[in-house]
């Protein structure tokens, strides 16, 4: 895919995604910037909005977990949706089905576009937390959001293929927009819920450690095998050159998705 356009960083001039007109991202650019999110894993609001604003240029969607929003709480995620980025809630609900209903109102009044919530809760629970989300987004008058089941963390390298298969089944029944799992694990979410949108975390470059993930994929390697967005973090952040590193992963993407 080709780049044009450049964007100031500490070690000089990167590639950033082609622009239409008035340097707004052209529609194919914006439609992959949509696909990746950036996890903001920090725990101040300043250095969240920091790295924000310089990734902007390749990432389209912000995850605020634990960390940040324990630190900064919903301000962080006004701040980022005035900024231009939609944000992804990673806040891994489990509880019983009125407090998790009543939490995820909150978050879709907030303007969450995404939030986590864990398949291991049941059915029942989940739905809550699903209609929930749905109803915060209304009477807020904002587009509906997606909740995103949980099924097993990539830091769980040894879960046995039926506990995925049941908690896919949980999500789907539940009524979910999409799920959250490992790459490897793609196929048999694709399998038992071929509709629901499929959230890959635990994506690392090529030559790279692991870090604390036991299942992990390059970029590559997590589209092929059927995920539709990327949860990324250290990848590029601890990258020794964060824009050459997003600008790859984005290329990487529209070169994957055009072939």
């Amino acid at each position: 895919m080709a780049h044009e356009g450049s964007v100031s960083g500490p070690g000089g001039s990167f590639l950033s995604p082609a622009t239409g007109t008035g340097g707004a991202p052209s529609d194919g650019v914006e439609d992959l910037r949509q696909r990746l999110i950036l996890a903001l894993d920090v725990d101040d609001s300043v250095v969240a909005m920091r790295w924000a604003a310089r990734m902007r240029p390749w990432f389209g969607v912000a995850k605020v977990g634990l960390e940040l929003f324990s630190a900064a709480g919903p301000p962080v995620m006004a701040e980022l949706i005035e900024a231009g980025f939609k944000v992804f809630v990673d806040m891994k609900l489990a509880d019983i089905p009125t407090t998790t209903r009543r939490a995820a109102r909150v978050l879709g009044a907030l303007g969450a576009s995404y939030l986590t919530i864990h398949t291991s809760v049941g059915v029942g629970t989940l739905q809550a937390g699903v209609e929930g989300f749905d109803e915060g987004a209304e009477r807020a008058g904002l587009p509906a959001p997606v909740a995103l089941g949980i099924t097993i963390l990539t830091s769980e390298p040894d879960a046995p293929p039926e506990l995925l298969r049941d908690r896919v089944a949980v999500a789907r029944d539940a009524g979910c927009g999409g799920l959250v799992c490992a790459a490897p694990d793609l196929s048999v979410t694709k399998a038992v819920a071929p509709g629901l949108l499929a959230v890959v975390p635990g994506i690392r470059l090529a030559g790279t450690g692991n870090d604390d993930q036991g299942r992990v994929a390059t970029p590559t390697q997590a589209l092929r095998a059927g995920a539709d967005m990327l949860v990324i973090g250290r990848a590029v952040l601890a990258a020794p050159s964060p824009e050459e590193a997003a600008a790859s992963i984005l290329a990487d993407l529209g070169v994957h998705l055009s072939a």
